[in-house]
């Protein structure tokens, strides 16, 4: 089978789909991979072609109001628009027998529809698929049990996705015959790249929602540069992250992070990422280490707890480790992965941004460390799962689209997003 992999976002957005992408391959697929040009991921050995589109500086502040959200949409149109319409042109050069994509390549529909071939919704989290069961990740209401009003919330996203589908309908003049089918079909399938240890099935998501588990690569051989296992070997120690989040002052992030290391004899390992860190020259010491990235798979083999601040990716690759953490969520999804793994026992409570004090950090670290057992516990039965085999083998048995009896467009098929 002929997959083409469609992604947005930033690393927590691309490495499971260079995880699916590894796998379909090595099961004698093949498959093709549309990436933005700046994740940071690890692509080689993938057929990997770009998206045209760099998402740091298209990364909201943190905020999830709804009028902060509807502005930071205003402002990446122009982007959106070359992501869009690079999802259809990279599509249609590969002639796949399928699509995967993500929520936000909002022209994968059009271009699935114009080749008569099913798509497949992959959610990193739950934003597309309603259940009374828990609130859409993102939203205002993220960490707020509304019970069967839950359902409700996934309004939102769909209202975003609203707002970018006339810059979507705009990549139709790339597709044969310069516009859209006028049938529309729905997903074959929606994969939920999410752990159940995490987030348990509800039981009014359809039948076609797939609960795979995360998407690993557990055949990556990355490793730590010498100088970064030689700091690790030294000490105890705790490694922050606040991944593509930046803005305000980065600078007293970093100090509040390695004050409150050393408050427990930790050493501090901080990944500045795309500036949510930054370490000012009177904290370099032998007990701080500033990197802009590193793999985190071994970096977390050794943690004592982790910092971080949430996103679907970051907060997986905790958990599985089995290292407690402390979530300081900024927006998007995060707030919603912050009240999980709180409600799990494998994290302190949330330290919202605006209060990321020495005087705040420093009581939840404490109570993170004292989660680990829990958190082992939970890590193992993660490691059970093989997230990113089931969602190839879900993709594998999909059944070519029947044709419409009467000649035209491929029927379509309902209730999916």
């Amino acid at each position: 089978m002929r997959m083409m992999l469609l992604t947005a976002g930033t690393r927590g957005d691309v490495e499971p789909f260079a995880a699916l992408a590894r796998r379909a391959a090595a099961s004698g697929h093949e498959v093709r991979l549309g990436v933005p040009d700046d994740s940071g991921a690890e692509l080689a050995g993938i057929d990997a072609v770009s998206l045209d589109l760099r998402f740091q500086g298209l990364v909201p502040g943190p905020s999830t109001r709804p009028w902060a959200v509807v502005r930071a949409l205003r402002d990446a149109r122009p982007g959106l628009r070359r992501l869009f319409a690079a999802g259809v042109r990279e599509t249609l050069a590969f002639a796949p027998d399928v699509v995967v994509h993500h929520p936000l390549l909002l022209s994968a529909p059009l271009v699935a529809d114009a080749l008569g071939i099913p798509r497949v919704l992959v959610e990193l989290s739950p934003v597309a698929t309603p259940t009374a069961a828990f609130p859409a990740a993102g939203g205002p209401t993220a960490t707020r049990d509304l019970g069967r009003a839950n359902r409700w919330t996934y309004a939102v996203p769909r209202a975003g996705a609203r707002l970018l589908q006339p810059d979507a309908a705009r990549a139709a003049a790339l597709l044969p015959g310069g516009t859209a089918p006028a049938a529309r079909s729905s997903s074959r399938a929606v994969l939920m790249a999410v752990s159940p240890q995490l987030l348990p099935r509800p039981a009014d998501w359809p039948e076609r929602v797939h609960l795979t588990g995360a998407w690993f690569d557990d055949a990556s051989s990355e490793a730590l540069a010498p100088d970064v296992a030689a700091f690790l070997r030294d000490g105890r120690h705790l490694v922050a992250s606040f991944g593509s989040m930046a803005g305000g002052d980065a600078a007293r992030r970093a100090q509040v992070v390695v004050a409150a290391a050393r408050a427990h004899g930790l050493r501090a390992v901080l990944l500045t990422g795309w500036g949510g860190m930054a370490l000012p020259e009177a904290l370099r010491a032998p007990d701080v280490l500033a990197l802009r990235s590193a793999p985190l798979r071994p970096l977390l083999a050794a943690a004592d707890v982790v910092l971080h601040h949430g996103g679907a990716g970051t907060t997986h690759a905790v958990a599985r480790a089995g290292v407690p953490s402390v979530v300081v969520p900024f927006a998007a999804d995060q707030p919603f992965w912050a009240g999980r793994l709180h409600r799990l026992g494998i994290s302190a409570a949330p330290v919202p941004p605006r209060r990321l004090r020495v005087g705040t950090l420093v009581p939840a670290i404490t109570d993170a460390l004292g989660r680990r057992s829990r958190a082992a516990v939970v890590a193992a039965a993660m490691r059970t799962e093989d997230g990113v085999g089931r969602a190839v083998d879900v993709i594998a048995g999909l059944e070519p689209l029947p044709e419409d009896p009467r000649g035209a467009a491929p029927l379509g098929w309902a209730g999916a997003p």
